[in-house]
């Protein structure tokens, strides 16, 4: 009797151990990178966090600064700016301690919270773009539903975007698909090497309802303005239509540009778990592995560089900030008049 439970106790200990040393390496395992490698990351993402956050925290406080700028369609650029501190805050800081210390260093729940707040953020953000591609849309091609859109339009558009955002980044935490180090073991991410129905039903659904929908939505929205500012311009009459024609050009071609790049920032992770899905997930290189997330992340800190860029009210509030001028000094209206779709929404 005392030799058979000699051997329960030997055989459990094996499999606490064994069950153990699994989850241990899926979190702790070698490598496919060299530590050297690893220090190339972590600068990158060190680097790209800090002009990230410093950038966007200029952008917030550029709005706090000029409350002419607090717009419906600024609204939704402060709310991306928030996702861009999101990624910046929290996932690059993650990341980079772990690409430093060779392999992720946060354990089970650290890569469940870093993984699904970078999905969370990164549909939030592909959301908000496709409400920016709403509102252009309405304000360019529809000024008769446009000026009617009030304060709970926006609110509703804007938290549709992020409670979507929710869904889908909590599914693979409660048991749709799941989170686990990727082959760097640097970083988290849905699990694309475990690829059962779980993982291709998920990211199926997630490239249907966050990728492909929200595209369809901006392309005919773009294409609408597009053709409707062509048929304006060929009209010589835009100083009869609107005395800001200049700058709704302006936030119209500051929003495409935003929503070009985030998609060549996405592709890359988006091909991934294509190739995942329908394909061996064991024969996904390395490089592009950790090349694709990096990719997502990016779109955090050329946000703000766009907002300069393509925007001359933003250029000149942003310019003004960093010169640390006063309100005396500037009038952001006064530079750049405003349209009845660019004064602030009604009840």
């Amino acid at each position: 009797m005392e030799n058979i439970s000699r051997i329960l106790v030997t055989k459990l200990a094996e499999d606490e151990s064994s069950n153990s040393s699994g989850r241990g390496d899926e979190y702790q395992g070698h490598s496919v990178f060299s530590q050297t490698e690893h220090n190339i990351v972590a600068t990158y993402l060190i680097t790209a966090g800090v002009v990230s956050l410093l950038s966007n925290i200029v952008v917030l406080a550029m709005f706090v600064k000029f409350k002419e700028l607090r717009t419906a369609t600024n609204v939704i650029i402060i709310n991306l700016a928030f996702t861009d501190i999101g990624i910046s805050g929290i996932g690059y800081p993650m990341s980079a301690a772990s690409d430093l210390h060779g392999s992720w260093k946060f354990g089970y729940t650290g890569c469940q919270i870093y993984a699904a707040l970078n999905i969370f953020f990164g549909m939030a953000s592909i959301g908000l773009l496709t409400v920016v591609a709403i509102d252009r849309y309405f304000t360019i091609c529809r000024p008769d539903i446009g000026r009617n859109m009030t304060n709970r339009t926006y609110a509703l558009l804007i938290g549709a975007a992020w409670v979507n955002a929710l869904f889908w980044s909590t599914m693979p935490v409660i048991g749709w698909a799941s989170y686990a180090a990727d082959p760097t073991g640097a970083t988290c991410t849905v699990n694309w090497r475990k690829n059962d129905l779980s993982f291709v039903s998920y990211t199926m659904s997630v490239i249907s309802v966050n990728f492909i929908v929200p595209l369809s939505v901006m392309f005919y929205c773009y294409y609408n303005v597009s053709q409707t500012m062509k048929r304006y311009a060929n009209s010589n009459c835009l100083e009869n239509i609107n005395m800001d024609w200049s700058d709704q050009l302006d936030v119209t071609k500051m929003s495409i540009v935003m929503i070009v790049m985030f998609l060549v920032a996405w592709l890359p992770y988006s091909v991934v778990c294509l190739w995942a899905s329908f394909g061996n997930p064991l024969q996904i290189p390395a490089p592009m592995a950790i090349i694709a997330p990096l990719f997502a992340k990016s779109s955090t800190f050329y946000n703000p560089c766009i907002y300069v860029i393509a925007n001359k009210k933003f250029r000149r509030a942003i310019l003004a900030m960093v010169c640390c001028q006063t309100r005396q000094e500037i009038t952001i209206n006064n530079l750049m008049p405003m349209s009845i779709s660019e004064l602030p929404l009604t009840q």
